[in-house]
């Protein structure tokens, strides 16, 4: 999707879901763990620094490439939870969808990964601060630890993530 699109889409969000507020972002849904951040609540998430390396992919359910390649972080989860690796799904769907889409989904999936999702309007400063390259189209991932960071606007498969991943470890 190009970032146009992508914008337009951020901007009928906003305008759709009215203004949110601290109290609005830090509530769960209804019977579940999903719980919406603004990007100030996002941002640690994208800058740890210990001995874990972290697999942070931006993705939404209304996204075909980004549904295609979940089963890859979800295997890569499994995987390496174990080896100081932590997978990051960070949805970007619309909020007033996440109790008819997101969460089926996530059921539907049985996705393990840890789900955040991310709603943040002032998208001018969060994607050029996420990463100076980054269009705004997604998926998109970023793949960080104390020594290394590199985003990727890009699908993936299982095989290009693992060998992306290895890059990190090694």
């Amino acid at each position: 999707m190009h970032r146009s699109k992508f914008l337009l889409i951020l901007i009928v969000t906003a305008f759709f879901s009215g203004t949110t507020t601290k109290a609005q972002v830090k509530n769960t849904t209804k019977n579940s763990k999903i719980t919406t951040l603004n990007y100030e609540e996002l941002k640690p998430f994208l800058h740890k620094n210990n001995d874990t390396t972290y697999v942070v992919n931006f993705w939404a359910t209304w996204c075909m490439p980004c549904v295609k390649e979940l089963p890859a972080f979800e295997k890569l989860h499994k995987k390496y939870k174990s080896k100081n690796v932590e997978v990051v799904l960070v949805s970007l769907d619309f909020s007033k969808q996440i109790e008819t889409n997101l969460i089926p989904f996530i059921k539907k999936k049985k996705l393990q990964a840890k789900i955040l999702h991310f709603e943040d309007s002032n998208e001018q400063f969060w994607i050029p601060d996420i990463a100076e390259n980054w269009s705004g189209s997604i998926p998109a991932t970023l793949i960080y630890n104390r020594q290394k960071r590199k985003f990727y606007e890009q699908t993936f498969s299982y095989e290009e993530l693992q060998n992306e991943l290895q890059t990190f470890l090694n």
